[in-house]
């Protein structure tokens, strides 16, 4: 059976919506605030709300301003009952996020179309999320055995030749073998913490406290959090000189570790799918499209490696490598992903822009 939340101030409309509804075989939630109706929307999490718009203290734009910003009630259908027909009211609602409006007074039969839209629509996106997980655990299967094997193969192949010719073996041969045995450590202990970060971010978004907690987090310079990591990263992989930076410094609402994470993650993949003597451009601004400057900070990190088609950036997710076959990078693909669900469970997001075989640039946008 599915759920229907109803947040209206008017009694005498709010009762027999609620009546009406239940006799449709709805189960039925229903409130005259719209405080009350966040937090009953965020608790029982139901297939659809309706809600008014004119409301006193919390009013329906406050409602979907509210539910829109958290990742457990972002995608639930909203609808808006409005006596209101000012357009730019109907525009306000769905840059916020609103699925659809209705002008009271309205007939059943346009009530019940209306809701019936959005079950089906939601249930296309379900079936849209399905097929993604499919895929997922897909590439889970082809690429997470491929990443773990070469590195252990690495390690216990070369090791055996240090317990079997140490004797024969010269210093330098020896100092070669260690530094092979130490990267492929290196690239198995990153891989695991990167495993082991994602599960803990999605356990995260599943609980709101601890969504709270990590937006609660502060660097106090972005900028060089940014330059540390960025050089760290540079010098690893030998691309010192290709490295641009360009830092407007701020204080941005992440941790210092998890934004580390998210500049290691975005400049290790743009090194590894560019050729070297290619620039990397590293840019951190306030401000983003249409947000006020004060309100966000961007960092972008472009290269001019391979790019990515439409459809490759649409299907951006946890170990998913695009043309693994043509180009053997090693890495999983996850951390991307892991910095996208980052850049979301903080309040901002992560956008990706590519010309295919020119450039690709990855933008985070974060809070300040």
């Amino acid at each position: 059976m599915k759920t229907i939340l109803v947040i209206e101030d008017e009694k005498a409309l709010l009762e027999p919506l609620l009546d009406l509804l239940t006799a449709e075989n709805f189960e039925v939630l229903g409130t005259s605030d719209g405080k009350t109706g966040i937090e009953l929307a965020k608790t029982h999490l139901p297939n659809l709300i309706i809600s008014d718009i004119m409301m006193p203290d919390v009013d329906g734009f406050d409602v979907l301003r509210a539910l829109r910003s958290s990742p457990a009630t972002a995608t639930i259908p909203f609808i808006f009952l409005t006596a209101k027909t000012d357009r730019r009211d109907w525009r306000q609602g769905m840059e916020l996020g609103a699925d659809d409006y209705l002008t009271k007074p309205f007939s059943r039969s346009q009530l019940l179309k209306a809701i019936s839209v959005q079950l089906e629509k939601q249930v296309a996106i379900d079936q849209q999320q399905s097929q993604k997980l499919d895929r997922l655990r897909s590439s889970i299967a082809l690429s997470l055995p491929l990443e773990l094997r070469s590195p252990l193969n690495n390690i216990l192949g070369y090791s055996q030749l240090l317990f079997d010719e140490s004797d024969a073996l010269e210093r330098s041969e020896i100092q070669g073998i260690a530094k092979t045995i130490h990267r492929s450590a290196e690239r198995l202990y990153r891989l695991t913490q990167n495993f082991l970060l994602y599960a803990e971010l999605e356990l995260i978004a599943t609980n709101l406290e601890q969504i709270k907690a990590l937006q609660s987090s502060r660097v106090s310079s972005a900028a060089s959090t940014i330059e540390q990591m960025a050089v760290l990263v540079a010098k690893r992989v030998g691309r010192e000189a290709d490295l641009q930076l360009d830092l407007v410094d701020a204080s941005v609402r992440i941790a210092k570790v998890r934004l580390e994470k998210i500049v290691e993650e975005l400049i290790d993949n743009a090194f590894k799918y560019s050729p070297a003597g290619t620039p990397v451009r590293v840019v951190g601004v306030l401000g983003c499209r249409d947000v006020p400057l004060s309100h966000f900070y961007t960092l972008s990190v472009t290269d001019k490696g391979r790019g990515m088609t439409a459809s490759q950036i649409a299907e951006v997710g946890a170990y998913q490598q695009f043309d693994r076959k043509l180009y053997e990078q090693q890495g999983s693909g996850l951390g991307l992903t892991i910095t996208q669900r980052l850049a979301h469970l903080l309040g901002g997001k992560l956008a990706i822009e590519s010309t295919l075989g020119q450039q690709t640039t990855v933008k985070v946008v974060l809070p300040v």
